[in-house]
């Protein structure tokens, strides 16, 4: 949110910036700000998109298939666990000097921009819930919780990694607050961001 206002107020700036330029006719203030490719950079840095869930993950050694022998398990063996945890996750994209770019012509606004794609994620292990039921013969204590939570934290990382919704999501709102910063000047341009294409097996 700080994020978000930090950038809106920021526009508020560069539109009073280029009301100014009118004002006083000057051109150089406008062309500065058309081609000012810093700022262009950093907002499309900050423009990143956080998304909160929660993953979880359930382990069993049994069938549950109903037979004497799954029943006879669950009393001695059983071994299943759950696990929950709330997770926080940022898209954006990972700009430097190689992979973006700002043209500008007397009518057009080109940014271009790398694929977005899953910059962190993170598990909130302090409201992580769990639950588990042993049999008779198991010990309480294994290290079946570490191995769970390893797999949880592989399994979901990747299902948000390869998400398509949320990596078009962060497309969007890139390309919204990137067209709020350049607003002053489309009445008389066209803006066009552009990202480049995720190749196969990029996202992994």
């Amino acid at each position: 949110m700080k994020r978000i206002l930090f950038l809106l107020g920021f526009a508020l700036i560069i539109v009073l910036v280029f009301w100014l330029g009118n004002r006083f006719g000057s051109k150089t203030v406008n062309e500065e700000i058309l081609s000012n490719s810093l700022i262009v950079r950093e907002i499309s840095e900050l423009a990143s998109l956080e998304v909160q869930g929660t993953a979880s993950i359930k382990r069993s050694n049994l069938e549950n298939d109903g037979g004497w022998s799954d029943n006879l398990k669950k009393m001695f063996l059983e071994n299943t666990v759950w696990v929950s945890v709330p997770y926080l996750a940022k898209y954006g994209v990972d700009v430097n000097e190689k992979n973006f770019k700002v043209t500008v012509s007397d009518k057009n606004i080109l940014v271009q921009l790398p694929a977005p794609k899953l910059l962190s994620y993170e598990l909130k292990i302090d409201r992580m819930e769990t639950s588990n039921r042993k049999g008779l013969l198991l010990t309480q204590y294994d290290e079946t919780y570490t191995a769970v939570q390893k797999k949880l934290y592989q399994t979901s990382r990747d299902q948000l990694t390869n998400n398509t919704h949320y990596l078009q999501q962060s497309q969007e709102k890139i390309r919204k607050i990137i067209a709020q910063y350049y607003q002053p000047f489309l009445k008389d341009h066209q803006l066009d961001v552009v990202f480049a294409e995720i190749k196969p097996g990029e996202l992994k």
